[in-house]
């Protein structure tokens, strides 16, 4: 199967139609968080989710942690997915799935230690998919992505195998160990923001290693 890619912290236009320009099968749009690199305002979130053709998906990250709350920044900025970025309570996520029974539902995963896979049956029934990243939500100030860090990916290989959606992978991931990633967690995508950027800005260049990168490990 096909590992798809997810750019993120897409900041304007011409960097989503950059990124699928090369290929990606997703975008992601960082809505306001309390740390991290990529947020932008939600009408811009807007405006870039409109300009995304099919079958490119656009995400919004978003921190807002109740079903009421998440499906009106969804149905603000016209996204087509929605990427839940903290471990919200799972009659929320529940919830989630009425309000929007026609939005994709992705959860983060943060992975912390192995209770992380006790969160898969939590989850499971109301979302799409999981994304394994490193973010540390506990925190005084919650880490919530954009750390730039390699977790565990023992962890993430049995999140996968366990898992009955499909998983995104994420966290330090970058031209030089795709392939790393691919063969030892298996996941259904990888998703990544500042292994592809320099000085903040997408930068063309590496996009177009990791993404060789990518097609050459699958290929292999």
């Amino acid at each position: 199967m096909r590992t798809r890619i997810k750019v993120c912290c897409i900041a304007n236009v011409a960097e989503a139609a950059l990124a699928i320009d090369h290929g990606a099968d997703a975008i992601g749009l960082v809505a306001a968080m309390p740390s991290g690199p990529g947020p932008i305002a939600d009408d811009l979130i807007a405006e870039i989710a409109a300009s995304v053709p099919p079958p490119v998906a656009a995400f919004l990250l978003t921190s807002e942690t109740s079903a009421d709350a998440i499906a009106d920044h969804v149905r603000r900025t016209g996204v087509s997915t929605v990427q839940i970025v903290t471990h919200i309570d799972a009659r929320e996520s529940a919830g989630l799935a009425i309000l929007l029974p026609t939005v994709r539902r992705v959860q983060v995963i943060h992975v912390e230690d192995d209770r992380s896979l006790d969160l898969i049956d939590l989850y499971a029934p109301h979302v799409h998919a999981f994304l394994l990243d490193s973010g540390r939500p506990s925190l005084a100030v919650p880490e919530l992505g954009g750390t730039g860090r390699v977790h565990d990916w023992r962890i993430s290989a049995a999140f996968v195998q366990r898992s009955p959606r499909p998983v995104f992978l994420a966290g330090g991931l970058s031209a030089a160990n795709a392939a790393e990633a691919i063969a030892a967690v298996k996941p259904y995508g990888l998703d990544l923001c500042s292994g592809v950027r320099t000085n903040a800005t997408l930068d063309p260049e590496k996009l177009g290693a990791f993404v060789r990168a990518v097609r050459h490990a699958h290929h292999a």
